[in-house]
């Protein structure tokens, strides 16, 4: 009998796409199962996410190092977990953040933990001759994710002119993953062609997606219909927008008055921001659009989702934070219909499936995402299918680390085969 029992763990400083120090664990069961697993970091973070453990040492990274986070895992989680089984993800995730004692881990540490938690899932699945997916979401995860392409950025991830942190486009009308995937891929490679043309930057921000200088954040909009159309579909129906605002990141207070500076677009009240939003709702084919607002601006997001809910998606990222506490609040409230899910705003592998559960029990929709800092790990395209979340955000047609995951993905539906599903919902 296969023994898969914790052997050792051990924990590595790397770098992220960002070129910022992050997390690598490495894990070794009894049976010689050795996996390693690696953490995500976020650019526009809200406030209530779990702490990701920074050194603060100027001298190195410039105060990013996580060396501290690395110790915490090799001098304290490693001796504590050593003889569990590593299919007790339950009990392993618990135990951490009981060591951890605090209520957003910042005293290990969420980057520390969540190596652990992801490669405790990891090992287990291996280690009972699994695929990632079907260990943890069972015989019946077998739906591959719309893949929501973030195609042109702004906000915090790029250093242009536009207000609003990502504009995407979502291949809906697709009849397979792989289709749904090369719809957006071309579109993507149609807008830079038409960016060269008319003489806008084709450089990339972080998360892959174009970053012009354009005269206006409606004109990002545009030229993305422009550019599905010229690609051969219909916008709407093959391929229809998706829209981050981030809006904490342009917010006063993180609510109320929303300052569009980086497109001269001016100030706006939260009333100004539903009206623009319910104009261009009505003007183009907007299907999701996450955090419209801050996130303390709760009345707003709620107004929000009782005019517009019924016919779009709105989602709650920095006022939500994978935190089933909050995501209740929000179901209470009414304040959205849907929870984006980052696995390192919460920190455990669990906590993020409780959140999940959450939103799937109250008919509210989960939105997998990546990070603006990200690896090559492909653990977040499992876990989209497994939780079967029907779409996910894993960045742009270009990057390597985004790519990676739209790559487990078709490996994923490779796998399945005619047993594979890929609808929106």
């Amino acid at each position: 009998m296969e023994n898969s029992k914790i052997k050792a763990i051990r924990a590595l400083e790397i770098l992220d796409s960002r070129g910022n120090p992050t997390v690598r664990v490495f894990m070794t069961l009894e049976d010689g199962t050795r996996v390693n697993a690696s953490v995500p970091s976020g650019a526009s973070t809200g406030e209530y996410e779990a702490v990701e453990l920074r050194d603060g040492d100027l001298g190195r990274y410039g105060g990013k190092g996580v060396k501290k986070a690395v110790q915490n895992i090799n001098g304290i989680i490693a001796p504590e977990l050593i003889g569990m089984d590593a299919v007790e993800q339950v009990k392993i995730d618990r135990l951490m953040c009981e060591i951890d004692g605090t209520e957003n881990k910042s005293h290990l540490g969420a980057n520390a933990i969540l190596g652990v938690s992801m490669a405790a899932a990891r090992a287990a699945a291996q280690s009972h001759h699994e695929e990632l997916f079907r260990y943890m979401g069972g015989s019946d995860a077998r739906r591959i994710p719309v893949p929501c392409m973030n195609i042109l950025n702004g906000g915090e991830h790029a250093d242009n002119s536009v207000d609003f942190q990502e504009f995407m486009a979502i291949p809906h009308g697709a009849p397979t993953f792989s289709e749904g995937l090369r719809y957006v891929a071309e579109t993507f490679h149609t807008l830079k062609g038409m960016l060269k043309v008319r003489g806008l930057a084709t450089s990339v921000g972080d998360e892959g997606g174009f970053a012009p200088n354009v005269k206006s954040n409606e004109e990002a909009i545009e030229l993305i219909i422009e550019a599905i159309e010229k690609s051969g579909y219909r916008p709407g129906e093959d391929i229809s927008i998706g829209i981050d605002s981030a809006a904490t990141s342009f917010s006063s207070k993180k609510k109320d008055i929303y300052n569009l500076f980086k497109s001269g677009g001016g100030e706006l009240s939260t009333e100004g921001m539903i009206e623009l939003i319910r104009h261009w709702v009505r003007k183009y084919p907007i299907m999701l659009w996450e955090d419209p607002f801050g996130e303390e601006d709760w009345a707003g997001f709620a107004k929000l989702t009782r005019e517009l809910g019924s016919g779009l998606e709105i989602v709650g990222d920095d006022i939500f934070v994978t935190n089933t506490k909050f995501i209740a609040r929000g179901i209470a409230e009414r304040t959205a219909n849907a929870s984006l899910i980052k696995l390192n705003q919460i920190g455990t592998v669990t906590q993020t499936v409780d959140a999940v559960r959450m939103c799937r029990d109250h008919g509210w929709r989960s939105f997998l995402s990546h990070r603006s800092g990200e690896t090559a790990d492909t653990f977040l395209a499992d876990f989209a299918v497994a939780m079967d979340s029907g779409h996910l955000k894993s960045g742009s047609a270009s990057r390597s680390e985004r790519l990676a995951k739209y790559n487990r993905l078709l490996e994923i539906e490779d796998i399945l085969g005619d047993d594979a599903l890929y609808y929106w919902k």
